[in-house]
């Protein structure tokens, strides 16, 4: 099985769902805490430009950084770069667990999903 990268918090249950699932699966795993550590501009335009997915689906629109900041309504009128920008300035905006082998993302984690694009092929 590949290396993946995950950037995760490791309190969050879904991401301890989402590594358990992973490590079950027999992927080795990178782990990254995005709270201590967030991912670069570079990083996260390199991972946003391989998932395909527009960019508002790395926001974690359900946590309270995103609502505190009022995000909801400012997104839209932010360009590309602030949008990255304004993610790595701050692990709590991204929503996790994103899960990368260099090659294709997903974000967020449900069972089915994970078992088509990271399960035994």
């Amino acid at each position: 099985m590949s290396e993946l990268i995950v950037y995760q918090y490791p309190k969050c249950g879904t991401c301890r769902n989402a590594v358990k699932w992973l490590d079950s699966a027999g992927h080795q795993l990178d782990l990254r805490n995005i709270f201590e550590a967030p991912p670069s501009k570079t990083e996260l335009a390199a991972v946003i430009d391989l998932s395909g997915l527009e960019l508002k689906k790395f926001f974690n629109t359900s946590g309270e950084v995103y609502k505190e900041m009022g995000l909801k309504d400012k997104l839209a009128e932010m360009s590309r770069e602030e949008q990255i920008a304004l993610l790595a300035s701050n692990g709590r905006l991204i929503k996790r667990p994103i899960v990368t082998d260099g090659k294709k993302v997903t974000v967020g984690f449900k069972e089915e999903m994970f078992g088509q694009e990271w399960g035994n092929h």
